[in-house]
């Protein structure tokens, strides 16, 4: 993957984890306590819910993230690209069978041709029956090599639309249709359980972010009574362009999975239908 093509995911990223840590992330309100008007009936007692997921099947993930998310009991979402998950299947099924998700993230994974790597696979040259075409095909190749049915999807590059101009047409009816939920870009925003449109929900990169801006997001998560999902790529111990450290994915799993903190930590597809249940019942 380019630098340019792992970098435009990070825009906007860290626009909220540059002030100082507010009173009520250092010392959070009791399990409980109202964090907003109007709170989601998380189950069991939870405040809010987080779920961890990667994009694109990179080594790294079976190699180095596996181990450290099934130490932590940790269930997390893998978006993956079928002709990935080949190279390394017996790392994959190993997944699988650790109770993790397997999303959908396309076949071919277009983006726009702005970027050169994508200049031959460009999102604006296809129509809406090619990207349902290419959404489908990747769902059969995970079926065969994986046996598991993707249930949520992620956007190549967090782009919903296919064509240009006046021929320009989002493609979030087919996910809407196909997944429980899409996950869409890359944003500094934390979706509202009782009012998000599941077809397209933001993801938050945690990229090189450091254990204290994780710990900055999750507290904002628990005040509000929200969803965080948290998007890695490459899992190190040496930091770089779209990475996220081994030593800062351990302690982010040892934080969130904290009883004391209320949290409902699963993966997009469990916390997505709850929140489709709940949103379901509210509109009767």
């Amino acid at each position: 993957m380019s630098i340019n093509r792992r970098r435009f995911l990070d825009i906007g990223m860290r626009s909220t984890l540059i002030f100082s840590l507010p009173a009520w992330v250092q010392n959070p309100p009791p399990t409980g306590t109202l964090a907003s008007k109007e709170t989601f009936p998380w189950p069991h007692g939870k405040r809010a819910a987080i779920s961890l997921s990667f994009d694109e099947a990179l080594p790294s993930q079976i190699d180095v993230a596996l181990d450290i998310l099934n130490k932590c009991r940790v269930k997390a979402t893998f978006f993956v690209v079928p002709r990935r998950v080949k190279e390394g299947l017996e790392g994959w099924k190993r997944a699988v069978a650790s109770g993790h998700e397997i999303g959908n993230h396309t076949m071919t994974h277009p983006c726009t041709g702005n970027y050169d790597w994508s200049a031959d696979n460009a999102i604006e040259n296809y129509s809406l029956q090619m990207i349902a075409k290419d959404i489908d095909d990747a769902t059969a190749e995970i079926q065969r090599l994986l046996g598991v049915t993707p249930k949520t999807f992620a956007y190549p590059c967090g782009q919903m639309f296919v064509g240009k101009g006046r021929q320009a047409k989002s493609y979030v009816p087919l996910v809407a249709e196909r997944f429980i939920v899409g996950r869409g870009p890359n944003s500094d925003s934390i979706n509202n359980p009782g009012f998000c449109d599941l077809s397209k929900v933001y993801g938050m990169a945690f990229n090189d972010m450091d254990y204290d801006d994780m710990v900055r997001q999750v507290a904002e998560t628990v005040h509000r009574g929200s969803w965080t999902i948290f998007v890695g790529y490459e899992i190190s111990d040496r930091r770089g362009s779209q990475v996220t450290t081994t030593s800062a994915l351990q302690a982010l799993c040892r934080h969130i999975t904290e009883p004391s903190r209320g949290i409902w930590v699963d993966t997009v597809e469990h916390i997505g239908r709850f929140i489709q249940q709940e949103q379901v019942k509210a509109a009767k």
